[in-house]
C-alpha cells in the first residue's frame, strides 16, 4: 500500500447563519411593537419606518393585524387636519407615468414633502406583484423629502388597492404635503381613484390610435387636466392636432360640479418641460375649489363612500371566509358544471344559506 504525503486535517464545523438569540429579542420586540398607540406616535413623530410597518399592517389579511390597523386609522381620523392636496394620476401602459412621476417630484420635494402611493397590477394566477416603481424612479426614491410606496392592486377594480384609502390616511397624519395616487393603467374601469383624491390628472399619448374613441370617455369626463407625454419636438405637429382634438371634446362634456374647466397641457418628462405647467395647474384648481367650496365638500363626500365601500369589503370576505359557504360553494361549483343548477339559482341559494 503507497504511503501518502497528503494529510487531511479535520475542518471546521459550519457555523448556522441563524442567530436564535437575535430571533428570539426580535420575536419580543415585535410583540411589544404591535400596539396601535406605539404606531401612531411615532408617525407623529415623523418615523418613515413606523409609517411602512403600519401600512404593512393595514395591507396585511391577517385578522389581529386588521384589527390593530383600524385602531391606528382611528386615531389619525381624529388627528389629521386634510392639508395634504391629493392627486390621482392614470394612463394607460407606456405613458410615461413613473418618468413624469419623478419630474413632478423632483421641483414638489425642494419645498414640500411628496409621498407617492404606486398600485401595480396583481397576478390572477400567483396573486404576485413586481412592485418595482421604486426602480423606476431613482432619484425620487433617494430624496429626503419623498416617500414611495409601492402596493399590489389584490385584484380590486378602478386601478387601486383596496387599502389605498387607509394609506392616504396614513401619509396626511406623517405630515406629507401632496400626495400622489399613481394607478396601474388598465382602462374603463379605472375610476375608483377619483373617490379619493383632488385632483384627478390624466397621461395620454398623442399618438396612440383615435385620440376620440368613446372607451377614453368615462375617464376623460372625470379628469381635471389631460396631459399629453413626450412632447420632445418631433412630436411637435401630432401632439398640437390632438390638443385641440382633446379641448374641442371637453367642450361636449358636462359642465363639472367644481365648475372648473379641464385643462389640456403638454409636456416632456425627459426634457423637463411642461412640467412647471402642470404644476401651476393643479395648485390654480386647488385654489379654485377651496374658494368655492367644492374641495371641502368632495372631501366629505369621500368619506361617505368610504364607509360604503367598507361594507361591500366586508360583506364580501366575510361572505367567502363563512364556513358553512365554504363547505357549499365547491358542491355548487360541480353543480353548475355539469348542468344541473344555473349560476343565477347557485347564487340565491348560497345567499339565502348566509342570511338565514
Amino acid at each position: 500500500m503507497k504511503k501518502i504525503a497528503l494529510k487531511i486535517n479535520k475542518g471546521i464545523a459550519q457555523q448556522s447563519t441563524i442567530n436564535k438569540n437575535a430571533i428570539k429579542n426580535f420575536r419580543k420586540k415585535k410583540k411589544s411593537f404591535l400596539n396601535s398607540n406605539y404606531y401612531f406616535e411615532k408617525i407623529l413623530k415623523g418615523d418613515i419606518v413606523a409609517l411602512s410597518q403600519s401600512i404593512t399592517l393595514v395591507e396585511s389579511s391577517l385578522q389581529k393585524h386588521h384589527k390593530i390597523a383600524q385602531e391606528i386609522i382611528e386615531k389619525c381620523l381624529s388627528h389629521n387636519k386634510n392639508k395634504s392636496l391629493r392627486i390621482g394620476i392614470t394612463g394607460v401602459p407606456g405613458v410615461g407615468k413613473s418618468t413624469f412621476i419623478e419630474s413632478l417630484g423632483v421641483k414638489i420635494t425642494k419645498n414640500k414633502k411628496l409621498a407617492v402611493l404606486a398600485i401595480d397590477p396583481s397576478s390572477e394566477n400567483s396573486k404576485g406583484s413586481i412592485l418595482g416603481d421604486k426602480t423606476r424612479m431613482y432619484k425620487l426614491a433617494n430624496d429626503k423629502n419623498a416617500f414611495i410606496r409601492p402596493s399590489p392592486s389584490g385584484g380590486s377594480l378602478g386601478g387601486v388597492s383596496n387599502k389605498t384609502r387607509e394609506t392616504i390616511i396614513l401619509c396626511e397624519t406623517f405630515g406629507f404635503d401632496i400626495i400622489f395616487v399613481e394607478t396601474v393603467g388598465v382602462g374603463q374601469s379605472e375610476t375608483a381613484v377619483n373617490s379619493m383624491v383632488d385632483f384627478f390628472l390624466l397621461l395620454i399619448l398623442a399618438n396612440a390610435g383615435d385620440e376620440l374613441q368613446g372607451i377614453k370617455r368615462g375617464i376623460m369626463e372625470m379628469a381635471d387636466a389631460i396631459v399629453i407625454t413626450k412632447d420632445d419636438g418631433k412630436n411637435k405637429k401630432i401632439i398640437n392636432i390632438a390638443k385641440s382634438e382633446y379641448k374641442n371634446a371637453l367642450h361636449l362634456f358636462p359642465i363639472k360640479k367644481s365648475k372648473w374647466n379641464p385643462k389640456v397641457l403638454s409636456c416632456s418628462a425627459l426634457n423637463k418641460t411642461g412640467i412647471n405647467e402642470v404644476m401651476n395647474t393643479i395648485l390654480d384648481y386647488e385654489k379654485f375649489t377651496k374658494k368655492n367650496n367644492f374641495f371641502q365638500k368632495k372631501r366629505k363626500l369621500q368619506l361617505i363612500n368610504w364607509m360604503y365601500e367598507s361594507i361591500n369589503f366586508s360583506l364580501k370576505r366575510n361572505f367567502y371566509n363563512n364556513k358553512s359557504i365554504k363547505e357549499k360553494i365547491k358542491f355548487l361549483e360541480n353543480e353548475i358544471i355539469n348542468m344541473r343548477i344555473s349560476p343565477f339559482i347557485a347564487s340565491k341559494i348560497l345567499l339565502k344559506k348566509y342570511f338565514l
